[in-house]
């Protein structure tokens, strides 16, 4: 392993997700929450390069992932949401964590790590992927970008130090002294292409380096609110001044960790720690489509990675529960942690995401059921303050994705 160009610092605590929802509140209402087993103080916390840029916004900061974060604006959560959808909405995400794997095996090397297929990722191309173990679970998942002399990953803030720890053996530096912004929504290409011209037409999955204003960036088309967008990587002294360039631009505004929580969820995309764990396979989340047929059996580069001979057996077999979406009838959210039942009464799911849809205007959820009871369309209940809730599986993504496709260069 290389030593950090800075002090990275690591937060080793677990920490789940933000929930956002209320009948009467809408996305407005917020639950903390974190591992009731540590007690953070404000003095114990990390702090991104763009803290005082928050503060001077007027941001409502919470304990994330051991650093203080933005969970909204005087806006309010339901209104970071819907200017998402609508324009484009700029997200601090600098406490996920950056790294670069170098060396002319490194593709090679992670793929024994993961299940995708990273020697056939061309210059330029950014893929999907997560870390299993041996029993078939997921670690956490992560963004894999070749650039051509080193790979580029992204991996989530609660998972940083275990994934580093899953790399040490390889040739990898962490990116200690980076900042990542998200840049996401309808107008986002609008926005950049006024400070650098050529991102505009990259395609989905792509990543390129080029200034933004004065600012030499890493620039990926991707983001995880299910909306065109880019993440931008740049260096943690120019975070700042390009955060302040980027909200210079007309439909531009800052948006936090609640929106893009209830963002993700009508996307149908899933949080590491609530609808993917250590406990859920690929197949069982429905995230069969990032393994490619090279690493499946018969493939060129079959398996050879932790847990494969489950996740092969489920790729060809299927699995006997799978990751649905829940639309419960009424205006208030179901919460995470509540069981499914059919319409005997039996126990057939439990609830892994839950939160009020601002776009549809309806409460959301996301959670595993018996494959049986899996298609969309489907009558369930789940219990709510002791009294049955009727609600009805979905087809995901709740709100239909919006990312740029085209050819890459």
């Amino acid at each position: 392993m290389r030593p950090p160009k800075g002090q990275h610092g690591f937060v080793p605590w677990k920490l789940s997700g933000l929930r956002t929802g209320g009948a009467a509140r809408g996305a407005n209402a917020l639950r903390d929450a974190h591992d009731a087993r540590t007690v953070l103080t404000t003095e114990a916390l990390q702090r991104t390069p763009l803290h005082t840029l928050h503060v001077e916004l007027g941001a409502r900061l919470v304990p994330f992932a051991g650093y203080e974060m933005p969970v909204q604006y005087p806006s309010g959560i339901l209104a970071e949401h819907r200017h998402t959808r609508a324009a484009a909405g700029l997200f601090d995400v600098s406490h996920m964590g950056q790294a670069r794997l170098h060396g002319t095996n490194a593709a090679s090397a992670l793929e024994t790590l993961v299940p995708m297929d990273l020697r056939g990722l061309a210059f330029g191309r950014q893929r999907y992927a997560f870390f299993t173990n041996d029993a078939g679970g997921i670690l956490d998942d992560l963004m894999v970008t070749n650039r051509g002399d080193f790979l580029y990953l992204v991996v989530n803030a609660a998972r940083k130090a275990a994934d580093f720890e899953l790399l040490k053996n390889l040739d990898f530096e962490i990116l200690a002294d980076r900042a990542l912004l998200a840049l996401q929504g309808p107008t986002a290409a609008e926005a950049i292409a006024r400070l650098s011209p050529r991102l505009a037409s990259m395609p989905f999955m792509s990543s390129d380096s080029a200034k933004v204003g004065d600012f030499v960036c890493q620039v990926s088309r991707s983001g995880y609110t299910g909306e065109d967008g880019f993440e931008i990587s740049v260096a943690a002294a120019d975070a700042e001044p390009l955060a302040r360039l980027l909200l210079a631009q007309p439909g531009v505004a800052p948006v936090g960790l609640g929106a893009r929580d209830s963002l993700r969820l009508e996307a149908g995309l899933c949080l590491y720690g609530h609808d993917i764990d250590e406990t859920t396979t690929p197949v069982e989340a429905g995230l069969e489509w990032a393994i490619q047929k090279v690493r499946r059996r018969g493939g060129a580069h079959e398996g050879k990675f932790p847990g494969a001979a489950l996740i092969l057996d489920q790729l060809e077999r299927g699995a006997s529960r799978r990751r649905v979406g829940i639309r419960p009838e009424g205006r208030a959210p179901i919460r995470e942690g509540e069981t499914l039942h059919d319409s005997t009464g039996r126990a057939v799911g439990r609830l892994t995401s839950g939160g009020f849809g601002a776009t549809l205007d309806a409460p959301l959820a996301m959670g595993y059921v018996e494959t049986e009871f899996a298609a969309p369309g489907t009558p369930l209940s789940a219990t709510v303050r002791g009294k049955p809730r009727a609600c009805r599986v979905s087809a995901l993504p709740f709100v239909p994705h919006r990312y740029h496709r085209g050819k890459p260069k």
